[in-house]
């Protein structure tokens, strides 16, 4: 049985932990491989100032999977803003996972810039303002745990009364995609180049998708 359920003070130690490892072999699974830090732009902010839009899946007594939404996202600072305060904070230019993946950023953004193609950036739009990152353990499939999740935040965003919600995962994430569009949300605009990404020695495109009540 699977419990879904709003995030509470006690959970932040486990979900923390369950941040770590709930994405393994994903193509997210990690961003520049440093845990503390990518937890420090997209989870801690959300235990901080949006507790109440944070949900939590339960089984057997163990947090399997999270979302972390935003009603609005001018409630919190922008991604990039929690980025550069991550890199200065834990000094990640001065560790070898993550300066490697800032130095591989440059040069794919140089790369794009000489062919004219686009990059990955922040989405801003009156209709969608809502935004939401999930993320459930492989071993959680089928347990209707992102079902439940997902579900419990549309249904708050309907009680809120929000226009409507946004949010960015990856065009090679072909599971991911299709999840999002059965729980209702459609692909939106382009899907630019994420510079320093890689999956399989690949690079890894931005897909937006939007979803309104």
């Amino acid at each position: 049985m699977t419990e879904i359920r709003t995030f509470t003070e006690a959970d932040r130690g486990e979900l923390r932990e369950l941040f770590g490892w709930a994405g393994e072999g994903s193509p997210t699974a990690s961003l520049w491989g440093h845990q503390e830090s990518e937890a420090a732009v997209y989870l801690d902010p959300y235990m901080d100032i949006a507790p109440d839009s944070l949900y939590v899946a339960v089984v057997d007594g163990a947090l399997v999977g999270y979302l972390a939404g935003c009603l609005d996202d001018s409630a919190l600072p922008s991604e990039g803003a929690r980025m550069s305060a991550a890199i200065r904070v834990h000094r990640l230019t001065l560790r070898a996972r993550p300066a490697a993946f800032f130095a591989r950023s440059v040069r794919d953004l140089v790369g794009a810039a000489i062919r004219k193609e686009p990059t990955a950036g922040g989405f801003a739009d009156p209709r969608w303002p809502a935004h939401l990152h999930i993320n459930v353990a492989s071993a959680a499939r089928g347990t209707g745990a992102a079902d439940g999740l997902m579900s419990r935040w549309q249904d708050r965003l309907r009680e809120a009364g929000s226009p409507g919600c946004h949010l960015q995962t990856l065009a090679e994430n072909t599971r991911a995609v299709r999840f999002f569009e059965r729980m209702g949300f459609a692909k939106h605009g382009e899907t630019p180049l994420v510079p320093g990404l890689r999956y399989d020695g690949g690079r890894l495109h931005q897909q937006t998708m939007v979803w309104s009540p």
